[in-house]
C-alpha cells in the first residue's frame, strides 16, 4: 500500500509541475494584456461587462451562471452548459472563484484566471478533469445576491 501511495504521489507531483510551468507561462502572458487585472492576493480578472447592482461580499449567498475551463480549453463545469444558473454562499467555494466575484457588480460579467494555489493546489478531485497545478477559468454572470 505504501509503495502505491509514493508512486501517486510522486506521479501527481510529476503533473503538477508541468501545470505549474504551463501556468507561469500562461499568467505572463495574460499579465501583459490590456483590461487585465491582478489581484494582491494572485488572481487575475476582466471585467466583461459593467454591472449596476451592488458587489457582493464574502458573507452574501449569490446566484450566478458560470463557464469554468482549462487554460487549454477544457471545459471542466458550466452551469451554462446545464442551463441553469446556480447558488453558493461565497465562502464555500475556492478563493480565487469568490474572490473573483467581488469584483464584479450584479448584472456583469467578470472572466476569473485562478492559479492552483487559489483553486485546487495539489489536490483536486481524483479522477475529475481538474489535475494537480492546474489553473482555472472562469467567466460569470452574477445574477443576484440572494442574501
Amino acid at each position: 500500500q505504501s509503495i502505491l501511495e509514493a508512486k501517486v504521489k510522486a506521479a501527481q507531483a510529476k503533473l503538477s509541475a508541468k501545470s505549474k510551468a504551463a501556468s507561469a507561462a500562461y499568467f505572463a502572458g495574460l499579465a501583459e494584456k490590456p483590461g487585465v487585472l491582478k489581484d494582491p492576493s494572485g488572481f487575475y480578472y476582466e471585467i466583461l461587462k459593467e454591472g449596476t447592482g451592488a458587489l457582493p461580499t464574502m458573507n452574501d449567498t449569490v446566484r450566478l451562471h458560470y463557464h469554468g475551463t482549462l487554460i487549454d480549453g477544457t471545459v471542466f463545469d458550466s452551469s451554462v452548459q446545464r442551463g441553469q444558473p446556480t447558488s453558493f454562499p461565497m465562502r464555500g467555494v475556492i478563493k480565487g472563484f469568490s474572490g473573483g466575484l467581488t469584483k464584479v457588480k450584479v448584472g456583469g460579467k467578470v472572466r476569473i484566471h485562478i492559479p492552483s494555489e487559489l483553486g485546487y493546489g495539489d489536490n483536486p478531485r481524483p479522477g475529475g478533469p481538474i489535475k494537480p497545478g492546474d489553473t482555472l477559468i472562469f467567466e460569470c454572470e452574477l445574477l443576484e445576491i440572494v442574501n
